[in-house]
């Protein structure tokens, strides 16, 4: 097997038996692991018997371990980075080092894995194979509006904290209305619950049974919501103005929430 400086290892989200036999292989071989939390990390590693030493790196001491990891694999070792739970850079801290790893040649691999973004999508019929995937929602009322209102042709899917999520949920109903949603929580553990259903029922739902842990969200898309729009007109009327094709489409995009690809597509097919 090829071997390189740096893995990318993801971690379960819950139930320990979903880790790799590789990432297990892998986490027992580098001589370093950079993890967020050591002690959340030192429970899985001697659950397996790994016996490689840890460092701290999360998002508050990025760019502090940049001069470190370097050091650590400029002396010929190797080193692995993982999260909490689930795949590094995806909502995860892991951007900034990867991104100077690739800048200094540094020769870099990730590992598949338990994600919680696929572990919920896998249970969720949709209509087409298209999500947007926004991570984290934005904290202020205003800035949760603006997403959902951008993201209402496609299925928006996101992540909230428990002890946000209803209050969230409301803010979408009164944006979006009586809008289907997906919701999962304990993704992988005993007490796992995927709920599909329109979103007055998930609130009532939520009011009655508390969570600890995060959730995987999806707002289902708006079907009707491009009906009334004629795109080629539109398209038309700013190629007459003089703008460029990349510029069409992000104009559109924002301001109908149609996926800017699909306009760009369209666009250069003229």
């Amino acid at each position: 097997m090829k071997e390189f400086d740096f893995y990318i290892v993801p971690t379960p989200i819950g139930n320990l038996g979903d880790i790799t036999l590789r990432a297990i292989e892998v986490l027992k071989s580098v001589d370093l692991i950079a993890c967020e939390d050591s002690r959340v990390t030192q429970k899985l590693l001697n659950h397996f018997d790994i016996k490689t030493k840890c460092v701290s790196y999360h998002k508050y001491n990025e760019k502090e371990r940049i001069s470190q990891i370097l050091n650590v694999l400029n002396s010929g070792k190797k080193m692995a980075l993982v999260s909490d739970a689930g795949t590094p850079l995806v909502c995860d801290p892991g951007s900034v080092i990867v991104r100077e790893l690739r800048q200094n040649g540094f020769s870099i691999t990730a590992l598949p894995g338990a994600c919680a973004v696929t572990t919920f999508l896998s249970q969720i019929s949709r209509s087409s194979e298209v999500f947007s995937f926004v991570g984290f929602l934005p904290k202020t009322q205003k800035q949760i509006e603006d997403i959902v209102l951008r993201y209402k042709s496609e299925d928006m899917v996101f992540y909230e904290s428990p002890n946000r999520i209803i209050q969230t949920l409301r803010i979408i109903n009164n944006v979006r209305g009586s809008v289907t949603v997906a919701l999962g929580r304990e993704l992988t553990k005993v007490f796992e619950e995927v709920i599909v259903d329109k979103i007055e029922n998930v609130i009532s739902h939520l009011e009655n049974n508390v969570s600890k842990g995060e959730f995987a969200g999806m707002i289902f898309k708006d079907e009707a919501a491009n009906e009334n729009i004629d795109i080629e007109d539109k398209i038309k009327l700013l190629q007459n103005k003089g703008f460029s094709a990349k510029d069409i489409s992000v104009i559109l995009s924002e301001l109908y929430g149609i996926n800017k690809n699909k306009i760009y597509k369209v666009t250069v097919g003229k």
